[in-house]
């Protein structure tokens, strides 16, 4: 299943050539991850005060296209898991609903315990569709 956010930039997420810098899709990613979680009826906050502690192990990400300031645009946000403890968010940021995506993006992440182990929360298993 996948889930989408609509979003617009603001001026100051732009840089001096007038283009959204590169830092700043990392954040509508994770805005978009923390929506899709409550969507799911996980709240980021409340797995933290419970001892669950969410972690990105790697960041992919390809750029194919700039956003410029008063851009509306959707991301959209898939979950896999390839490994047991590695959850993987599949991202896609689009102008259009039918243009090509402008960005793609994968984020690895895992839970880790106390003890900074990966392990995976049972929390998490709602994440995962089929």
């Amino acid at each position: 299943m996948s889930f989408s956010l609509n979003l617009k930039v603001r001026d100051y997420e732009c840089d001096m050539q007038g283009i959204v810098n590169n830092a700043i899709y990392q954040h509508y990613l994770e805005h978009a991850r923390h929506e899709y979680l409550l969507s799911r009826g996980l709240s980021f906050a409340e797995m933290t005060r419970q001892g669950v502690f969410i972690v990105v192990v790697r960041a992919e990400l390809d750029y194919r296209k700039s956003l410029q300031a008063g851009d509306e645009f959707q991301v959209t946000v898939k979950a896999v898991r390839p490994t047991p403890v590695r959850p993987v968010f599949e991202h896609s940021i689009l102008l259009d609903r039918d243009a090509p995506a402008i960005l793609r993006a994968k984020i690895t992440c895992t839970a880790v315990n106390d003890a900074g182990r990966p392990y995976a929360p049972a929390q998490l298993a709602v994440l995962i569709d089929g």
